[in-house]
């Protein structure tokens, strides 16, 4: 008797299926991936170098705040601190006098005035005397004494950095003995003096004669006002001049045509002549100036 063919109980698709897997090779386990370099070189917070690092910046932050806490505080100055300050450097410090600070200010504006012959082979120039001057306009206007440049065939003005010009007499104003000159080259930084107003002088305010005594200079007296409105003749008797300046700043020959200057370096006369009642003509301690505003008015100037 013939025996019933016997049968899997999964049918050939689902049997090929499993057979298929089983063939297949195993599908590769995942493999953690390593710490980047910059990890591997930071500490963990476990380890106990972060914990030293945490305390060594505690500790650094709590001494400067203690150290801040501790600073004295800035003393305020008090005014007897300044004034101490102050006389201290008084003491420690030379400072110009008064009559230094204004020959320092008239300075630039001083010239030497030089009036000379020709002599007679025409070309010898004879030097026969020396005077001071002023610029009052920078432009080379220049003002002196008459005597100084009358009957001169030839001038020169040296102006302070030395340069030298010829000069031209651009007016006069004989009866106060003044002369306007023109200088025909100029420096190119050429200051003018600053003049002032004779109306509130008084005797006894400081003065200061600069010019060239004796050609010699420029060179810097000190005095005072003696008097105003003063008169004065010349030693030939040729002359009176009145409404004069009187100072005792010493002056000699070759001061004249030169300014008298305050304190502050502002012209208020032109010296113009000395008192002596000998024939030496030394200074006695008498010197008078034209006030500045018949000086000014000479050149057509009216400042005040």
């Amino acid at each position: 008797m013939r025996r019933p063919a016997l049968y899997s109980n999964s049918t050939p698709r689902a049997g090929a299926a499993q057979a298929a897997l089983a063939d297949a090779p195993a599908a590769p386990t995942a493999v953690a991936k390593p710490p980047g370099r910059l990890r591997r070189m930071l500490p963990s917070a476990n380890d106990p170098r972060v914990l030293w690092l945490a305390i060594g910046l505690l500790a650094i932050s709590l001494a400067v705040v203690v150290s801040l806490l501790l600073r004295p505080a800035a003393r305020k100055l008090t005014q007897e601190d300044i004034d101490a300050a102050v006389l201290k450097t008084l003491e420690t410090t030379t400072l110009p006098s008064a009559a230094a600070k204004a020959a320092e200010v008239i300075a630039p504006s001083l010239v030497r005035v030089a009036s000379y012959e020709i002599g007679v082979n025409g070309r010898d120039e004879i030097e026969r005397g020396v005077g001071s001057g002023v610029v009052i306009v920078d432009k080379g206007i220049i003002l002196t004494n008459l005597h100084v440049v009358q009957g001169a065939e030839l001038i020169k003005v040296t102006f302070a950095d030395g340069l030298e010009s010829v000069a031209s007499i651009r007016s006069v104003q004989p009866e106060n003995d003044l002369a306007v000159l023109q200088a025909h080259k100029i420096p190119d930084d050429l200051t003018a003096a600053a003049m002032r107003s004779t109306n509130d002088l008084m005797p006894g305010d400081q003065v200061v004669a600069v010019g060239f005594p004796f050609g010699i200079g420029p060179s810097t007296s000190a005095g005072v006002i003696s008097g105003l409105k003063r008169s004065f003749r010349s030693p030939e008797g040729q002359q009176e001049m009145t409404n004069l300046i009187q100072f005792d700043a010493a002056a000699n020959p070759g001061n004249s045509g030169g300014p008298l200057v305050t304190m502050d370096g502002q012209v208020v006369g032109i010296v113009t002549a000395i008192l002596n009642p000998s024939n030496q003509r030394t200074f006695i301690g008498i010197g008078f100036a034209v006030p500045i505003e018949s000086a000014a008015g000479a050149v057509g100037l009216h400042p005040f």
